[in-house]
């Protein structure tokens, strides 16, 4: 008796109606003002790369982007078959991010490589190539951010995770394609709310995968519609999905 209330009450949870804290963004809701890095700004095999403003074609009141392998208060997991299954322990990231919203230097290095299966190659990958965790942090903070992810194999495999300065989640965009696919989130209060982003997976993803063209800006560089395909902060809370791990793979060109 005791299990089929549990079941129920998860049931109504999980059908009720939950308030969004971001909502996904395409590419092209980004306007000409917004900001934009290739990685093509840097040298291959550049090893977490720092972006000031004129480094990307800002202004002085644009933020200093940086990339590492995940924030502060997040780990390689120590038992990758149980937090992770089916993924290497190199790549299992487990863990939420402590406050002041900061990378961790002891993290796995991101760097630029070249990718066969990206028609916009330079990339930026983690740590080992295409099999490991890409974090950025900004300086000042963001209404909408976004990149193009993949080479995906697999639909709903990966995603973007938005978090404010104090390390707190905001939420979560998945891929919902196969390949190269735009993956990108705005806070949906209309305010700039986001000091970071992490790419990790959420599912088995076979071809790996790496990052490019990264967008973001304020609310005044995004014209958004409706709120759509948005993985709730409170859906993740209650089964246990606030950080998925990141499944080892080798990239086939």
């Amino acid at each position: 008796m005791a299990i089929k209330k549990l079941l129920l009450v998860c049931g109504i949870l999980a059908a009720l109606p939950v308030s969004a804290d971001v909502i996904k963004v395409a590419s092209e809701d980004f306007t000409a003002n917004a900001n934009l890095i290739t990685f093509s700004e840097v040298g291959l095999g550049t090893t977490n790369p720092v972006y000031t403003a004129d480094m990307y074609g800002g202004t002085g009141d644009d933020p200093t982007v940086s990339f590492g392998g995940y924030f502060l208060g997040q780990s390689l997991s120590a038992d990758a078959g149980n937090d992770c299954p089916g993924a290497a322990a190199t790549a299992c990231i487990i863990g939420s991010p402590t406050g002041p919203l900061s990378l961790d230097p002891d993290a796995p290095a991101t760097l630029t490589v070249n990718d066969g299966a990206n028609p916009t190659s330079p990339v930026l990958s983690g740590t080992p190539t295409f099999n490991g965790g890409v974090a950025l942090l900004f300086s000042e903070d963001q209404f909408a951010v976004g990149f193009d992810g993949g080479f995906f194999d697999a639909v709903a495999s990966t995603a973007i995770t938005a978090f404010d300065r104090d390390g707190n989640l905001l939420g979560s965009v998945s891929n919902e394609v196969t390949g190269i696919e735009f993956l990108g989130l705005a806070v949906a209060s209309g305010a700039n709310g986001i000091a970071g982003v992490f790419l990790d997976l959420i599912g088995s993803e076979p071809a790996g995968f790496a990052i490019d063209n990264v967008r973001f800006g304020q609310s005044d560089d995004v014209v958004v519609g409706p709120p759509i395909n948005v993985n709730e902060p409170v859906t993740f809370a209650l089964f246990g999905m606030l950080m998925a791990g990141l499944v080892s793979a080798r990239r086939k060109f």
